[in-house]
């Protein structure tokens, strides 16, 4: 794993694009918040083959809730 997806919970509402745009890495709760498939609720690493979809969801998101975490 490279990067890190961040989620700051303070500003997410549920409006689910992250998971439609990583459904690989991210499910939905049943209120639509995103829940990692795979390790930390607040931190998930993305692989390369996800950078993209991950820079995109980044962009993407209405409420600026998301962030990317360079690795050293």
């Amino acid at each position: 794993m490279g990067d890190t997806l961040h989620i700051d919970w303070t500003s997410c509402d549920g409006r689910g694009l992250c998971t439609e745009l990583l459904p690989q890495l991210l499910a939905r709760d049943d209120w639509g918040y995103p829940l990692a498939r795979h390790g930390d609720r607040t931190n998930v690493g993305i692989g390369a083959g996800d950078s993209q979809a991950a820079r995109d969801a980044v962009a993407l998101c209405p409420r600026l809730a998301l962030s990317l975490k360079t690795a050293p």
